[in-house]
């Protein structure tokens, strides 16, 4: 059988399963949360002005970012467990998130004098943050792998590292809760880089876990 008509098959056979994927993935999102909610209530928490700086933007738009980012992975993750499925098209709202941010970053440095970007940069959390949201993200990331391989990806590097992403969003939005670092320059940074992280060790083993 040739690689075009495989993927038409496995597609017909994902079809054909639509509804029991789909209960499977509200299972394993649910799953992931849970999982993500009990590591970061047992470890770090919410920070102790949380109610007080529910009233900042800055604070708040940590949870756009991160949110945003968490949805449109998803989108795109179903997208790429469905065989031939024009996951392409979808990819581009990847984007929304990190073009938001930038726009947050942007009107941060116009906001804020030059003298204070390296503070705002560098933040009080640094490795905080970069330790603690790879350790939240991890369950929920080997959660949605094993979502994968009872699908049937045909880009298993790509869907891997897109989990990834997805497991980064979810854990970042619990680590915005307790850091004290509000700063667009500090989340584009730092939150970023811990996210990539994710999406790299989800894109590794997508290479050997999702292969078929």
């Amino acid at each position: 059988m040739k690689t075009d008509e495989l993927i038409k098959t496995l597609g017909a056979d994902a079809k054909a399963t639509a509804m029991p994927l789909g209960k499977m993935w509200l299972m394993v999102l649910t799953f992931a949360a849970i999982a993500a909610a009990v590591v970061f209530f047992m470890t770090i928490g919410m920070r102790p002005d949380f109610m007080q700086a529910m009233q900042t933007i800055r604070f708040l738009f940590k949870f756009v970012f991160t949110g945003t980012l968490a949805i449109t992975a998803f989108v795109v993750l179903r997208m790429l467990a469905m065989p031939g499925a024009p996951a392409g098209k979808y990819g581009r709202w990847l984007f929304v998130a990190p073009l938001l941010m930038a726009v947050a970053v942007v009107l941060e440095l116009f906001a804020m004098p030059s003298g204070d970007w390296g503070k705002r940069l560098m933040g009080n959390n640094m490795m905080i943050c970069l330790a603690f949201i790879p350790l939240i993200g991890l369950v929920p990331l080997a959660a949605l792998l094993v979502a994968l391989k009872q699908a049937a990806p045909t880009r298993p590097v790509l869907s891997g590292a897109v989990a990834g992403l997805l497991a980064g969003g979810l854990a970042a939005t619990f680590y915005a809760a307790h850091c004290t670092d509000d700063s667009p320059l500090f989340v584009a940074t730092w939150y970023s880089l811990a996210i990539a992280a994710l999406g790299g060790v989800g894109a590794l083993m997508g290479r050997f876990f999702l292969r078929w």
